[in-house]
């Protein structure tokens, strides 16, 4: 079934943007009018995070769906589609980061990534820091974009080769398109473990650059993870409701509801670790990290994981739970949002410290970027069958039934 973007979604998505431009400009104009010191460095840090944290949802979308080929999945056929079309957000969303990031490189770090300052690795500079120097050979900008380039285009290479058979198999059939997936699926597994870790310790972690956590970037990818499954599972509930889906049953948003029930608990379950094995510790260089969390953050940083732990075990853990289409959409929009405030603490803590606020900017560009983001998901929806063919797994999910 061939879908169209209705008027009152169409209408949503203007909105939804016209509020966030606005709310953006009266944030703007406020700061300008109070003579605020951290205006740049404030806006900056908010493109990097609603860059990085919708890029990281389609990026999700594209693991999983690597994940799905590698494992040589049958149940998911059915919502194939939608999680391509998750997916193929990817390059916006680089590009959306890769702005920001570019001009938080030419200012020179702009107060965020502090490393990027060539003042601090000169021995003869007053803001010399000897720690920042010995990891110059990593923290360069010029490796700094090498690995970024090289994350970004391998990321959108396999996603265009996995969305130009996917196509090829609707009209060709057979199994050949399947297998390449199949071989496809499991190496770009091997390039996505090793980037989703070095890219989070590029893009965010290196945000504190006297810090680090070996557990940083699997924690991020949790993040990443929870949130692509909370958006494919509420997508396919808004598309089920309105008719578009008619072979999706209730065993695929069942399966939907466990990836994000159990992706919930990952992230969780590497909150705690991180937080305890340092905190425990109580090394000095360390436990800093959330020692400026904890003192400029307190309600958010614990207020997120609550919400991000406790709603998703408190009313996901049954059965019939998780085929309610209510239940999911508002646990998942809790979760969407509670990952959004645990970004938002990763990136201000760092970059900004006790001079961060959460007003009119940071929402208006989240609900900014969050209505592009849905208008160009619904937009890739129509550019081919919600349904499709010639899957060599196709009957398996259509017959699926937990």
């Amino acid at each position: 079934m061939e879908f169209k973007i209705s008027k009152k979604a169409n209408l949503f998505t203007i909105i939804l943007i016209a509020v966030g431009v606005v709310f953006t400009g009266l944030g703007i104009a406020c700061e300008l009018s109070h003579g605020e010191n951290h205006f740049a460095q404030r806006f900056l840090a908010n493109m990097l995070i609603d860059g990085f944290y919708f890029f990281a949802i389609g990026l999700g979308a594209l693991f999983f769906l690597a994940l799905q080929y590698a494992t040589e999945t049958g149940w998911y056929v059915a919502v194939k589609r939608i999680i391509e079309s998750v997916a193929l957000y990817l390059p916006y969303g680089a590009g959306i980061l890769l702005l920001a990031l570019l001009i938080i490189t030419f200012l020179d770090g702009a107060h965020i990534y502090l490393w990027m300052d060539s003042s601090h690795t000169d021995p003869s500079s007053a803001h010399y820091d000897a720690l920042i120097d010995k990891k110059s050979f990593y923290l360069n900008k010029m490796f700094f974009w090498i690995r970024t380039a090289g994350y970004i285009l391998t990321y959108i290479l396999f996603l265009r080769g996995y969305r130009k058979r996917s196509l090829q198999e609707d009209a060709v059939g057979g199994t050949d398109i399947h297998f390449k997936n199949y071989k496809k699926g499991a190496t770009f597994l091997v390039f996505f473990a090793v980037f989703s870790s070095t890219s989070a310790w590029d893009w965010i972690m290196s945000i504190d650059v006297h810090w680090y956590s070996t557990l940083f970037g699997w924690y991020v990818f949790a993040g990443m993870w929870c949130t692509a499954m909370v958006t494919l599972v509420t997508l396919t509930i808004y598309l089920r409701g309105k008719g578009y889906l008619p072979h999706v049953n209730d065993s695929h948003v069942h399966d939907l509801a466990k990836w994000t029930f159990a992706t919930s608990f990952l992230w969780s379950y590497i909150w705690f670790s991180q937080f305890m094995l340092i905190w425990y510790a109580n090394i000095p260089e360390e436990v800093t990290y959330f020692i400026t969390r904890i003192e400029h953050f307190k309600l958010l940083y614990f207020g997120m994981f609550f919400v991000n732990f406790a709603f998703p075990m408190l009313l996901l853990m049954s059965r019939d739970a998780k085929r309610n289409a209510g239940v999911m959409v508002f646990v998942g929009l809790l979760i969407f949002f509670g990952h959004w405030v645990d970004l938002y603490v990763m990136v201000m803590a760092g970059s900004m410290g006790e001079n961060a606020k959460l007003g009119l900017m940071e929402i208006g560009m989240m609900l900014a970027v969050f209505g592009l983001f849905i208008r160009i998901i619904l937009i890739n929806l129509t550019k081919a069958p919600l349904m499709v063919k010639n899957h060599p797994y196709l009957d398996e999910s259509l017959h699926h039934d937990i």
